[in-house]
């Protein structure tokens, strides 16, 4: 069977990008923005959420892995996706030990943007009133994610956001494919029921 035609272009992307072609870095970044921040935000945290951006995260981020593109081996969509997103999951556990450690000011308050690309994702998890702004919107996904345990915020993120499917999430979280299947289910059910209830107090 001939390689879809979506996965060859993302194939020839890594590829020019590797050898530091800035077109081919801005398209593969502008392609994989709304998931990658969506990721970022939602495995944040309230605490570490109230203390930075996303954007700035992520920008951090992918400044970070594009610097390594050259040496990735593209295997698909979905394995390049996750590989990006473990990046991000890396540097989200260094910001959490470094506002952890010492005499951080852990009350200093970020405002969210009105404008940023993860609602797009967001919508992919649950579908928050149309008579709700942008802003708000994110509040409460944010909201009810941070009330999911960490199983079903794993599953959901990993399944929704970084495209791997329940056997790979499976083998990652040592769970039957099964289980993740129901963790996946439950823990978007579980939220979509928290967004609209609005039973998501920070």
């Amino acid at each position: 069977m001939s390689e879809r035609p979506e996965a060859t272009a993302t194939a020839d992307l890594v590829a020019r990008a590797g050898a530091k072609d800035p077109g081919a870095v801005q398209q593969l970044l502008v392609r994989n923005l709304p998931g990658l921040e969506a990721f970022v935000r939602l495995r944040m945290g309230a605490q570490l959420r109230s203390l930075m951006t996303a954007p700035d995260l992520v920008q951090s981020v992918c400044r970070e892995v594009l610097e390594d593109l050259g040496g990735f081996e593209f295997r698909g969509e979905a394995p390049f996706r996750h590989w990006l997103f473990v990046r991000a999951e890396n540097k989200l556990r260094e910001k959490h030990r470094f506002h952890s450690a010492g005499k951080r000011d852990q009350r200093k308050l970020v405002d969210l943007p009105d404008a940023t690309t993860a609602i797009t994702a967001y919508r992919t998890l649950c579908t928050p009133s149309k008579d709700l702004e942008v802003k708000e919107a994110m509040r409460r996904v944010e909201a009810a994610f941070d009330q999911l345990p960490e199983d079903y915020r794993e599953a959901v993120t990993l399944h929704k956001l970084c495209g791997l499917s329940h056997a790979e999430i499976a083998e990652r979280m040592n769970r039957s494919e099964g289980a993740v299947r129901n963790l996946v289910y439950r823990g978007i059910s579980r939220l979509a029921l928290l967004v609209d209830g609005g039973d998501t107090a920070v």
